[in-house]
This record gives structure tokens, C-alpha cells and sequence, in this order.
């Protein structure tokens, strides 16, 4: 399987970049030709908003592609969402690569999006299904639970089809993939655990007659420059018992074993981290170096 998927390396921003050094870094991510560029979602931190920062990454490159990794998708409006990724898909063709989550990473945020109670999931479920009619059809009319639109259209859709991932690992959150999205972005799993989650995805793809196409999975990963921190390696074994270097990489010769560890799972698509507050003139080389030569 490996020798025909399409192996591409994105990169995220650490610590280390602070806001007002986010352009700088577009820049120089774009001149050392880094495929793309991912954004988490993280309110409460110096982090740029992930549909700004998108937006402001696209305006000032050509070619560097730029994702949402992941952005919370319950408790904002599918329509005003969906025409922002129509606007977006117009102003820069084939560099939007949306990607959803069900709920902040941090419980604080979680107010933030509101939705009614326990229903989290099926509002999930449903925005995906209104966006992706928004997208793909030049009229429509949507009558669920949580949303209604009758005979509306946005003006504008992508030229070409704009796919819609999802991130997640719990078995709800593999099949809602398998159901509904083209495609996957992973985090903290091992290699054993990411080709489970692929195979559930697939799985659940085929019980709806639906197929996600197969260099259509990924993970995010954090590499540390000079070993795993204590603190952070302290945060990985509170949220799970596999040992942390099979989750994060502790050297960039470590984050090629382990990409290739995922690449035999049938993962094809990369985004790395820095761990800590490398500075991002170093990351982007060292990526050059050891990140950029895997892609095929």
C-alpha cells in the first residue's frame, strides 16, 4: 500500500513563534517550500485564530497550502462556516484544507461553543451534512434538528471539490469519519493504534456504501529537537499508557523512524510540531533537512 500513497509533510508553529512573528514565518515556511501549514484551535493561548490566521497565510503566499488542525465545528453556525470556506476556496484554489474536531482540546473552551446538552455529537453530524450540501450544491433547502434552510445558496462554490476532514480517535468519532468525512488527521497514537483507527474508518466507510480514499489519512506529531521533555512526556502518560516516545518524537531522526512506522500503517499525511519554544528559523531548517526528502 505504501509505494502508491502520496506522502506529504506539513508543518505547525510552536511556542516559540509569538503573533506578531506569524507573517515572518508564513514567509519563510513558503521559501523553503513546506507543503503546508496547520492551525490549531486554541482560544485561551497566544495562538492565532485558526480561520484569521488561514486566511491572513493565504493572502501573503502562492503555494503553501494552509489547514485547520482541528477546528471546533459544534457550536458554530454550518452556513456562515461553509461560506467562509467557499470564500476561502475562491480567493485561493486547491490551499484550503479544512479539518474538523468535535470539541476543544482544552475543557475551558468548551463554553465557547455551545450547543444543547448531550447532543454534541448529532450537531456534529448534522453541520457536517449542511456544509458539505453548501459546498456542493448550487440551491439548497435542509430541514434537521439543529438547522433549516430553505432554497439558499452562497453565491460561490469551490471549482474544485473541497474535502472536509475530521480528527478524532474514538470509535464514534471513527465512524463519524467513515460516514461522513473524506478524510482523517490523527494525533497521539501509536503506529499500532493509528492503523486500528484506519481500518475502523474503512470499516465504517463501507457499512454506508462510501469509500475514504486511501492517502486520505494523517497524524499530527510533535518532535522535540534533543529529547522528550519531562513535562511533556508527563502530559502524554496522562492521557495514555503508551510509552510517550511511540507517541511523540524525540529527535528528528526519531520522527522519520516514526513516520515511517505510520506510512506502514497506511498514513500519508503529516503534520509536525516543535515541542517547545524552538525557534522557528531552526525548525524550518531541520524540516527541510529530514521532513521535506520523505514526501514522494
Amino acid at each position: 500500500m505504501a509505494e502508491d500513497l502520496k506522502i506529504r509533510v506539513g508543518a505547525g508553529l510552536g511556542t516559540g513563534t509569538a503573533p506578531e512573528e506569524f507573517g515572518a514565518a508564513v514567509d519563510l515556511l513558503e521559501r523553503a517550500g513546506v507543503d503546508s501549514l496547520w492551525l490549531p484551535e486554541a482560544v485561551y493561548s497566544p495562538r492565532i485564530d485558526p480561520v484569521v490566521g488561514l486566511t491572513h497565510a493565504l493572502a501573503r503566499t502562492s503555494k503553501l497550502k494552509v489547514g485547520t488542525g482541528v477546528m471546533v465545528l459544534p457550536g458554530r453556525d454550518p452556513v456562515l462556516v461553509a461560506k467562509q470556506l467557499a470564500s476561502l476556496a475562491a480567493l485561493a484554489p486547491k490551499r484550503v484544507l479544512p479539518v474538523f474536531g468535535l470539541k476543544p482540546a482544552r475543557d475551558a473552551e468548551l463554553p465557547l461553543f455551545p450547543v444543547p446538552q448531550g447532543r454534541r455529537a448529532a450537531v456534529f453530524d448534522e453541520s457536517l451534512l449542511l456544509i458539505k450540501a453548501l459546498l456542493e450544491q448550487e440551491e439548497v433547502t435542509f430541514e434537521g434538528e439543529f438547522f433549516r434552510v430553505e432554497g439558499v445558496g452562497l453565491g460561490t462554490r469551490p471549482v474544485k471539490r473541497l474535502d472536509l476532514w475530521l480528527g478524532g480517535k474514538a470509535p464514534g468519532a471513527l465512524r463519524r469519519v467513515g460516514r461522513l468525512a473524506d478524510g482523517w488527521l490523527a494525533s497521539f497514537l501509536t503506529p499500532e493504534e493509528a492503523r486500528a483507527g484506519r481500518e475502523a474508518i474503512q470499516k465504517a466507510a463501507a457499512e454506508a456504501d462510501r469509500e475514504v480514499e486511501a492517502d486520505h489519512f494523517g497524524i499530527s506529531l510533535i518532535v522535540a529537537e534533543d529529547g522528550i521533555p519531562d513535562a511533556l512526556a508527563a502530559s502524554i502518560a496522562a492521557r495514555s499508557d503508551a510509552d510517550p516516545s511511540r507517541l511523540i518524537a524525540g529527535s528528528w531522526r526519531a520522527a522519520r523512524d516514526l513516520i515511517a512506522e505510520h506510512i506502514d500503517a497506511g498514513l500519508s499525511k503529516f503534520v509536525l510540531y516543535p515541542a517547545g519554544p524552538e525557534p522557528i528559523e531552526r525548525f524550518v531548517e531541520n524540516f527541510a533537512e529530514h521532513a521535506i526528502p520523505l514526501q514522494t
